[in-house]
């Protein structure tokens, strides 16, 4: 389907060593003609890291996007009552915001967007980046894989050797989910192999 003028919410938690994954993405949605809105974690527009300046994140997310980003709960929540999202997504979710979500609390611009998208009874798609989604986090990866209204970009383990609870989302099938949860379809399958360099012979 088309995503022509689809209001595409696209929040960013702070899985830094993910944007390298996720900002050709972004642009990849934008080239196909949706309006996307960029909301970021407070983490995100705060915090530098080995993986870049939090400053040099948000200008190219708002390079990207042609619009400011949105930063604040104030900011976000009218994405719910007055200027409702086609699909919110939220790429990457870290571990932190999964089991947030999960639970209900809402203590961030991105998880903001997300319960005001799901108030509108619209999709949100999480691409998922943590290092804990088979251990303590798996009870809440599922209770969101059960929820109405959430689709899950591809995931798998990345590195199932040195880091067996990790799941990362394969974010070369975001557009395609994007499209799917639209419709209100989730691409399969949901769980997929990642190439790693590590397997076991």
């Amino acid at each position: 389907m088309s995503l022509e003028g689809k209001r595409i919410g696209f929040g960013v938690t702070a899985s830094h060593c993910t944007y390298d994954k996720v900002f050709p993405e972004l642009e990849r949605l934008v080239e196909a003609g949706a309006d996307v809105i960029p909301i970021v974690t407070y983490t995100v527009r705060t915090t530098d890291t080995k993986f870049g300046k939090a400053e040099d994140h948000v200008k190219k997310i708002e390079s990207i996007t042609g619009k400011s980003v949105i930063t604040t709960m104030p900011e976000a929540e009218p994405l719910g009552p007055k200027l409702p999202l086609d699909c919110m997504v939220i790429a990457p979710l870290t571990g932190n915001s999964l089991s947030k979500m999960a639970n209900a609390l809402t203590d961030s611009p991105v998880l903001m967007a997300a319960k005001a998208t799901m108030r509108n009874q619209n999709p949100v798609v999480l691409g998922i980046a943590t290092n804990d989604a088979l251990g303590l986090n798996g009870v809440n990866l599922m209770r969101l894989m059960a929820s109405k209204f959430i689709y899950f970009i591809p995931y798998g383990q990345d590195d199932p050797i040195k880091k067996p609870n990790s799941l990362v989302a394969d974010m070369d099938y975001l557009l395609d989910t994007v499209e799917h949860a639209i419709q209100h379809k989730q691409l399969q399958p949901v769980i997929i192999p990642h190439e790693y360099d590590n397997m076991v012979k």
